[in-house]
This record gives structure tokens, sequence and C-alpha cells, in this order.
């Protein structure tokens, strides 16, 4: 246990003799990381954004000004029975004609033509959402039916496969730019740590050779700069936790305007925080012992 503390006061001590060069490894290793979670909040914004997207496509079925109460309900209930359809909502005739009037109230043109009708020319609506968007096709070519021509004046749907495809082809050459960045800053950093443990065994060399005439054990000489590793990688871990949560902060508030009022980031972060931590923690750890472990084989003779 006493030799633990020596070897862990070692590290520190070999820190402060460093401490530019700890400093310039710490943030490299902190911007690597930040690049990483930059990945994965692109990655949480897309998969996000291809859902609300989704979400808002739907099935638009226009009714006949004449078509019955009995007719809507017996198509609703045709399409209640595909197992892709998952809500149908229906507007009566002075819904749709209200909704008409509000999307048009500054029109006057088309004001004062519905005044002049005296009637509402407008049938009823229904909305269909399904599971998939491309289950909208088969809810269009089911309505189709000879028997509903007459009944049906039109169906449109709005085709999201467009949307969604942009969506991911720009996440895809975002993550290629900030994946190729986080290796950048993964090398950097794998360099500054090697010449760090380098510098750090030629300053002390009269002191690891005083540590071997006293009987020094090889783990006892390496032990502190493996403890040296392993701070960097904790210490890098804690400020990029402290700008990551700073950055939810700022940034959620902008992006609940845009998905629902709900804080996307923070809630993914808060139920992954553990194995987003662990494994960064860990990817980090192995990156610094790696190059810890290879400067003391080249350089340390124990």
């Amino acid at each position: 246990m006493l030799a633990l503390i020596r070897i862990i006061k070692f590290a520190f001590q070999d820190i402060g003799r460093n401490l530019g060069l700890s400093f310039m490894t710490i943030l490299i290793l902190v911007l690597m990381l930040l690049s990483v979670n930059t990945l994965i909040i692109i990655n949480v914004l897309t998969s996000q954004a291809i859902t609300s997207v989704k979400g808002q496509i739907d099935v638009s079925v226009f009714f006949q000004p004449d078509a019955t109460d009995k007719n809507i309900k017996e198509i609703t209930s045709y399409l209640n029975a595909f197992p892709e359809v998952i809500e149908i909502t229906f507007l009566t005739k002075e819904q749709v004609l209200e909704n008409f009037k509000n999307l048009h109230k500054n029109n006057a043109d088309i004001m004062s033509s519905l005044d002049e009708l005296g009637e509402n020319p407008l049938g009823a609506t229904l909305i269909v959402k399904t599971r998939e968007p491309e289950d909208y096709t088969k809810i269009v070519q089911a309505l189709s039916l000879p028997e509903y021509e007459n009944l049906i004046e039109t169906k449109t749907f709005a085709d999201s496969e467009v949307a969604i495809q942009k969506i991911e082809k720009i996440t895809k050459q975002v993550e290629k730019f900030t994946a190729g960045v986080s290796a950048l800053f993964a090398i950097i950093a794998f360099l500054i740590i090697f010449n760090t443990i380098r510098v750090a065994i030629y300053t002390q060399r009269i002191e690891i050779s005083i540590k071997k005439l006293v009987g020094a054990s090889n783990w006892f000489v390496r032990g502190p700069y493996l403890i040296e590793s392993t701070i960097f990688a904790l210490l890098a871990i804690i400020f990029t936790s402290a700008f990551v949560g700073l950055a939810l902060k700022l940034i959620d508030p902008y992006l609940m305007i845009v998905f629902g009022g709900q804080p996307v980031l923070t809630n993914y972060y808060l139920s992954h925080i553990i194995l987003l931590t662990s494994a960064q923690f860990l990817g980090v750890w192995l990156l610094t012992m790696f190059s810890s472990l290879l400067a003391m084989r080249r350089h340390l003779r124990v």
C-alpha cells in the first residue's frame, strides 16, 4: 500500500515537472473526446430528425361533398383493418371549411368566392397515419377501388424519402469530417503522450538509476508513468463531461423548439451516461497506456 502511494506521488511530481506537456496532452485528449461526442450528437439528432419527418407524413383522403357519413364510416373501417395504419383522424366538412378559411384568410379573392357560393363546397377529410412512410403507397392503392371513385375526390401524401435521404447524406458528410478530426486528435495525443513520457524518463534518468541501485522493482520504476497516463485519461473525461454538460444546456433550449419541447440531447446523455462515460474513459485510457508503454519500452532501460 505504501509503495502504491509513493508511485502515485511520483506520478503527480512528474506531471508538475512537465506541466506544459501535461497540459497539452490533456487539451488534445479533451479535443479528441469532444469530436467523439460531436459524432454522438450528430447521430442522435439525425435519428430524431428522421423520426420527426416520418411523424409529420400522412395520407389525406378528401371526400366529395355529397359523400354520406355511412360512406365515410365504411371507408374508415376498411382502412382500420390494415395493420400498417396506426391512426385515422376524421375532419367534418365544417372543420375542413374552417381550416381552409384560416389558411386563406389573407386572400380576399378566395374569401369573396366562398361568400358568393353561399354553401360549403368542401367535403369531409380523413387523415391517415401509418407505421412507416413506405406504407402510404399501399394505402393510396387500396383506396383506388372502383366503388370508391365517386366518393373520394383526391388522395395525397407527401413523400418523406427525399427529405430523409437529404438528412442522411448531410449527416454522413459531417460524420466523415468529424471522424477524421477525431482520428487526427488521437494521433496527436499519442505523439504528445509518447514525447511526455520520453522527456520524463530523460530528465529523471539519474533518479531512476538510484532507485534501481537501492533495489526498486521494475514496476516501481514504471508505475508512475502508467499512473500518469491514467490521470491524463481521468482529467480529460472530467473536463470533457463538463464541456458537454454546458453545451447541452446551451443547445437543448433551441432544439426543444424543433423537436416538440423535448430536451433530446439531455435525455439521451442522462439515459446513457454510464455507458458513454465508461466507453470514452476506456478508449482514452487504452490510448494513453499504449503510448506510455511504447515510450518506456523504447527509452526506459530497467
